[in-house]
């Protein structure tokens, strides 16, 4: 009896895919990327080959917004807050935002950051301060002059705001409330300086910071007829330093010392404070 052969099963054949090597296909992307950033518009800027220069420009930068914003903001401390609040957002992350000569030496004194930073830092702020002051003399200057007519309804032309000037026989009052704001001041910077990765709450610690030591510290040089500043830099460019010595022992001096009181008191409270817990 003849049997049937069982055909045979076929064999499948499937052709490989022909599969790209994942680390090829990002080493060739990352390739590409870098010789695309070589070739790049801004290739040869020395801002990518020295960060610290590019801190300094934004230091510059920095102190330049904040100057202007104080004089076009007639010192008011809600406009500085916001004002100063938006330019630590603006330029935090580049320098750590100090804009302000006594906050930067302050920084030194605690270690903070080197020499050269700190000598750096103070010299691009009042360069900063300086070119406001500059940028907005020239507009106002620009301003088209008061007729007879609009001057009869009493018009006046316009003029930058200035601090006033230091009360005679007074100004031991002025250095004092220069001093203690700016310790409030040091106090909020050295916090924020503390800061990692939340750029907001940086910024509003700044921000709050100068509020609440401007509403005290000018508050009470107001009493005496003087303004409370808390920046060397800024002070510049509201023309209240001039080469004698009491514009520079209160504008300059007594901040700088209250910088580095607020800075080493944030020092021993973060060392020695419990978090609020028994």
């Amino acid at each position: 009896m003849a049997t049937k052969k069982a055909a045979p099963k076929s064999v499948k054949t499937t052709a490989k895919k022909p599969t790209t090597s994942k680390k090829t296909s990002t080493t060739s992307t990352v390739k590409a990327v870098s010789a695309s950033t070589k070739t790049g518009l801004f290739s040869g800027s020395p801002l990518r080959r020295a960060p610290f220069i590019g801190a300094l420009v934004a230091e510059f930068i920095g102190t330049f917004l904040l100057a202007g914003a104080v004089i076009a903001g007639q010192g008011q401390p809600i406009i500085i807050l916001f004002a100063i609040a938006g330019i630590v957002l603006l330029v935090g992350t580049l320098s750590g935002a100090h804009l302000n000569p006594a906050m930067t030496i302050g920084a030194l004194v605690t270690k903070r950051i080197s020499g050269l930073r700190a000598i750096g830092y103070v010299v691009a702020q009042f360069l900063g301060a300086l070119a406001a002051l500059g940028l907005l003399t020239a507009f106002v200057n620009g301003a088209a002059p008061i007729s007879a007519e609009a001057a009869a309804f009493g018009q006046t032309a316009p003029v930058l705001f200035e601090a006033a000037t230091l009360p005679a026989g007074k100004e031991w009052f002025v250095f004092f409330a220069e001093l203690i704001g700016a310790t409030i001041l040091g106090l909020a910077v050295a916090t924020a300086l503390r800061i990692k990765g939340d750029r907001v709450a940086s910024a509003l610690t700044v921000g709050f910071g100068i509020f609440v030591a401007l509403l005290i510290a000018a508050s009470a040089a107001a009493f005496v007829g003087g303004s409370a500043i808390l920046n060397p830099a800024v002070a510049l460019s509201l023309v209240a330093l001039k080469f004698e010595l009491w514009p520079l022992v209160v504008y300059i001096l007594a901040p700088v010392i209250g910088g580095i009181f607020g800075f080493i008191l944030q020092d021993i409270l973060r060392a020695e404070h419990d978090g609020g817990n028994d």
